[in-house]
């Protein structure tokens, strides 16, 4: 009985082990840390990766108007004639660099002629009231010493007297004509003596500066007062442009701008705001405001086209980082701070003003902390790969 009953045990503990048995699990990867991207030394050469310590920097927020290049009214010069006449020769044309005191155009100068043909006739009866005035005072002479041995009148002698002091009178008078004349001949620049030979006048440059605008022609006839010239000094300039309402709060009088211009890349030009409109364009909806810029060697150039940057109101010391630096990811900024040589550690931020290329950072960065400023977009690359391989 005993080997019966261990026999059964046996059997049944056979048949248990050759049943089926239970599927066993395969052991989950282990989750990767989406917290970190990881790059090689040669990859990161590759892009470029650069990182730079995050810094407190002056955070000012500009402006960015276009404008054009204009000369200041003050320092435009109309030059007119002073009389009338006919132009000869235009010595001058529009954009020409002139000096002071150079020649603009020739004129045939018609009142400086007839002025001369009243001075020489001037002349000429100063020389008769001259000659009868000699006469007159031997014939005085003679009166009175017929007058002192009683051979004549006294009273013939007052006569002859009065007649010579009239003489004199009138010499003075022609005198003051003559000198009249010279005067006048003077202001156009001519004495009688330029004018024996001929009537031709010079039209000189008031100041140096450019020729902006010519309004005459060889063979026109001009009166006083016609514009023939407009010279622009353009050592200094104005920068017109047109701010739009919603900005004009944010700029004040005085203060700075700086002024770029596509033929200058790698410059940028200082000027000061001088001008604020008192009234807006009813279309526009803007004003127009005006900087004064120096121009010393006339790179400047009238009607170029040009961007204003004016710093506005705003302006405070606060930790930036190059808006490159900074990457989105399912709506939040991040930006990749290095912790070893090849990890960097995935950072979100909240972000304050972008100014000129550079981000505030107003919470989740701390100054000196070693942000990655190009190459981040690639790292971002990476981190999402990371996180699609994990779905």
């Amino acid at each position: 009985m005993k080997r019966a009953a261990v026999a059964l045990v046996l059997g049944l503990t056979l048949l248990s082990c050759s049943g089926p048995q239970p599927e066993t699990q395969e052991a989950a990867p282990p989750k990767q840390d989406t917290s970190v991207v990881e790059m090689g030394m040669e990859a990161q050469k590759h892009i470029g990766l650069t990182v730079a310590p995050a810094t407190l920097a002056q955070v000012t927020e500009y402006l960015h108007v276009a404008g054009t290049v204009q000369p200041i009214d003050s320092r435009i010069g109309a030059v007119r004639p002073l009389a009338r006449g006919r132009v000869q020769e235009v010595l001058a044309k529009m954009g020409d660099r002139v000096a002071s005191g150079q020649p603009l155009a020739l004129l045939d100068n018609i009142e400086a002629g007839e002025l001369v043909t009243e001075s020489q006739a001037a002349q000429a009866e100063l020389q008769k009231l001259k000659i009868q005035q000699a006469a007159s005072a031997r014939q005085m002479e003679r009166s009175k010493r017929l007058a002192e041995i009683g051979a004549t009148s006294q009273k013939e002698f007052e006569l002859i007297q009065a007649e010579q002091n009239a003489m004199l009178e009138a010499i003075k008078a022609q005198e003051s004509l003559l000198a009249g004349l010279s005067s006048k001949l003077r202001r156009f620049g001519l004495t009688e003596a330029d004018l024996q030979q001929s009537s031709i006048t010079t039209i000189r440059s008031p100041f140096a500066g450019v020729v902006i605008q010519v309004q005459v022609a060889p063979g026109a006839v001009v009166d006083p007062g016609m514009e023939l010239f407009s010279i622009g000094d353009l050592s200094e300039v104005w920068i017109q442009a047109e701010v739009y309402e919603k900005d004009l709060g944010r700029i004040r009088m005085g203060q700075s701008a700086l002024i770029s211009v596509d033929t200058y890349p790698d410059e940028k030009f200082s000027g000061r705001v001088t001008y604020i409109s008192d009234t807006l364009d009813p279309k526009t909806r803007a004003a127009k405001v005006r900087c004064v810029v120096p121009n010393p060697d006339l790179r400047l150039k009238l009607e170029m086209f040009v961007a204003v940057d004016v710093p506005t109101t705003f302006s405070r010391k606060s930790l930036a980082v190059p808006t490159a630096a900074i990457q989105q990811i399912a709506g939040k900024n991040i930006v990749f701070i290095r912790e070893s040589e090849q990890k960097f550690e995935v950072r979100e931020v909240q972000v304050g003003r972008v100014v000129d290329e550079q981000t505030e950072i107003v919470a989740g960065l701390a100054e000196k902390e070693l942000v990655v400023i190009q190459g981040a977009f690639h790292l971002k690359a990476v981190l999402m790969s990371k996180q699609l391989g994990e779905d």
